[in-house]
């Protein structure tokens, strides 16, 4: 929405009269980003690149401050008229800040700092402050691409077990249903984006959009012609047999995939009746490979039920692994899938004794929608203030709740470059930057400087992005 534009104004209400409340002698601040726990045990880092070049590569101007200035007049807050026109006339309107972080794509334990903000002016020590609510949304990059990370490696345990070509399935076994799910397009397009760290099939296609704007990614994922519940019923129910004969002749080619959903009406006699014998012939002249797509009932029950009927019609092979692999067919499911269910279902096709090749997933809500901060417990906090000179530690540790107890002082990642293990670290307080932390035999610091004073320093690729989550397992 081009009304949400200034930057100015993209922050809570009450940080607006923050700049007022640190102490005399305030110069400098430092907050850092972490997950404080959560559902999963690791995080998957990603779309910090993507926030700063949407919202802090564009200067401020005095019409943005002036914007501010007769909004929060209005709204009842004290606006630091003064400091945000300093910083256009001092720095041009870019922003006097410094952000380090891990690489985009790294995998990282909880509990440990993934992204710092420093002020680098002590005009504008109040900054990182006013930026939190903006910097804080990386939550949500980084849940979504954690819950897309942890779904990958339970189906590469499935595709290792079951498949005789675990890595040349993997890609494109989790598609990305989820645009129509979330609350606006830029979410689907963070969202969408952050799956596809992990997998190469999406329908999103404002995730491809974003991934080459801010990924240098000119393709980021693929997609095939699919059926919809309108196009096969807009056919009549007696005529449900000729819907699925257009979508073949429309799109079944040699080596081409086409999905059809089939529950219009009941996918048990679809399977049997149409599939299964009208058009088995049509299916097997075609050479590409049709893809059912239930959409209702018990996903684990329904798969399996569909699996076994598509089996009857059409037979399978036996791959290298003892497994059965449908000809010309498969599944895919999309209807009721989430991190549970997808493994109940490859637990239940397993145990009956299919390959996994035979199923594709599609999540929607449940990887770009059911999910918030306090999935993995994200917060942004000040944990240092320079006053007078001197760095102090800034820190709270509330009594009615441990687990919000907060960080302090100044710090950074390390990794131990034989290992793998994370640890944060400290920064003395005499230190002049966090390129004084001391580092432990074998460790190297993880973090790079990403941003600073309104400028980019690291600009990651796509594809490195992808090669660093994929290089971890769990």
């Amino acid at each position: 929405m081009k009304c949400l534009d200034n930057l100015l104004l993209n922050t809570d209400s009450y940080k607006v009269s923050h700049w007022l409340q640190y102490p005399p002698g305030t110069d400098a601040t430092f907050f850092y980003v972490e997950s404080r726990g959560g559902t999963y045990d690791r995080t998957v880092f990603f779309g910090l690149q993507a926030i700063l070049k949407e919202y802090l590569a564009k200067p401020v101007t005095h019409a943005d401050v002036d914007e501010a200035r007769d909004l929060f007049a209005a709204h009842g807050e004290p606006f630091n008229e003064n400091g945000w026109r300093h910083i256009v006339d001092r720095h041009g309107g870019l922003l006097p800040i410094r952000i380090r972080a891990v690489p985009e794509g790294s995998v990282v334990p909880t509990h440990n700092v993934l992204m710092t903000i420093e002020s680098t002016d002590p005009q504008a020590f109040w900054l990182p402050s006013y930026l939190e609510t903006m910097l804080l949304r990386i939550w949500y990059p980084v849940t979504v691409a954690t819950i897309s990370w942890h779904a990958k490696q339970t189906i590469r345990r499935f595709l290792e077990r079951t498949s005789d070509d675990p890595e040349g399935q993997l890609p494109f076994k989790l598609h990305d249903f989820g645009s129509r799910g979330v609350s606006s397009v830029e979410s689907a397009a963070i969202g969408g984006a952050a799956h596809l760290v992990n997998f190469r099939g999406t329908d999103t296609v404002s995730a491809l959009q974003l991934a080459k704007a801010h990924y240098h990614e000119p393709m980021a994922a693929f997609s095939i012609p699919a059926a919809e519940h309108s196009t096969i019923t807009s056919w009549g129910r007696e005529n449900e047999v000729l819907a699925y004969r257009n979508m073949l002749r429309q799109f079944a080619r040699p080596g081409a995939i086409v999905a059809v959903v089939s529950d219009s009406y009941d996918i048990f006699h679809a399977i049997r009746e149409h599939w299964g014998k009208t058009l088995k012939q049509e299916v097997v002249d075609s050479g590409a490979t049709i893809v059912i797509r239930p959409d209702s009932g018990d996903p684990v029950a329904v798969v399996h039920q569909c699996l076994e009927l598509l089996d009857e019609a059409f037979g399978h092979t036996v791959n290298a692994k003892g497994y059965k692999l449908l000809r010309h067919v498969r599944v895919i499911q999309g209807d009721g899938v989430d991190p549970n269910s997808l493994r109940a279902i490859l637990e239940r096709v397993t145990s009956a004794g299919y390959a996994t090749d035979n199923v594709t997933f599609g999540m929607g809500g449940a990887l770009l929608q059911r999910l918030d901060r306090d999935t993995q417990k994200f917060a942004l906090k000040c944990s240092a203030a320079r006053i007078d000179g001197r760095w102090i530690d800034v820190y709270k540790d509330p009594v009615t709740d441990k687990g919000k107890q907060s960080k302090r002082g100044r710090m950074t990642l390390l990794r131990h470059r034989e290992y793998g293990g994370y640890r944060t670290e400290l920064v003395p307080a005499e230190a002049d930057s966090v390129a004084d932390v001391r580092r432990p035999m074998g460790y190297d610091d993880a973090m790079v400087t990403i941003w600073e004073d309104g400028r980019i320093v690291h600009d990651w690729t796509f594809a490195e992005v992808r090669e660093r989550a994929d290089a971890n397992r769990l």
